[in-house]
């Protein structure tokens, strides 16, 4: 039987899995630094919530990399989301600027672009994915289920999120 509340169990679990939660991540990222945090993500997961492993449902090896395939899936969402996010107001911006825009209006306008990116990078992770999410037009409810939370938890994400990237514009 499997313990995952016993430090030692844990780490022998650790030591024999993490190679192949990272394998799972990177097959998705193609990035070995960004495969090694959903790696610590899923372990750290699974330190703090033992019981979230339920062994009636199959091995720990199978579930270990089904969680690190699904945190690598979702991660690289959020950053196809950003990118998106990134390129429309890029579009936006220049289909709302003048043909007769000065060079200084053209240089401020890019730098509210950057500001605003640089603000969302600041926000912690799953808030930004809400509000990207958000940004692409899904609804609440849509958000909960692709982030696999419940709808009050989505829509603190995004309220929060909010908060905090309006803070950091706010203090740029």
């Amino acid at each position: 039987m499997v313990d995952l509340g016993d430090p030692q169990q844990f780490e022998l679990h650790y030591r024999r899995l993490a190679g192949g939660a990272r394998a799972a991540a990177n097959s998705v990222l193609k990035d070995p630094s960004a495969a090694e945090d959903v790696m610590q993500d899923v372990f750290t997961h699974l330190w703090q919530r033992p019981q979230a492993y339920d062994p009636r449902r199959g091995s720990l090896d199978t579930y270990v990399a089904m969680v690190a395939r699904a945190r690598a899936i979702d991660r690289w969402r959020s950053a196809k989301a950003l990118e998106r996010a990134a390129e429309r107001a890029g579009r936006e911006i220049d289909t709302h600027r003048r043909e007769d825009e000065s060079a200084a209006e053209k240089v401020i306008g890019r730098e509210r672009s950057r500001a605003a990116l640089r603000a969302l990078e600041d926000v912690p992770p799953d808030q930004r994915e809400a509000i990207l999410l958000s940004a692409e037009g899904l609804a609440q409810t849509e958000i909960a289920q692709a982030t696999h939370v419940p709808l009050g938890t989505a829509k603190g994400r995004i309220r929060l999120g909010l908060q905090k990237a309006r803070s950091a514009l706010a203090a740029a």
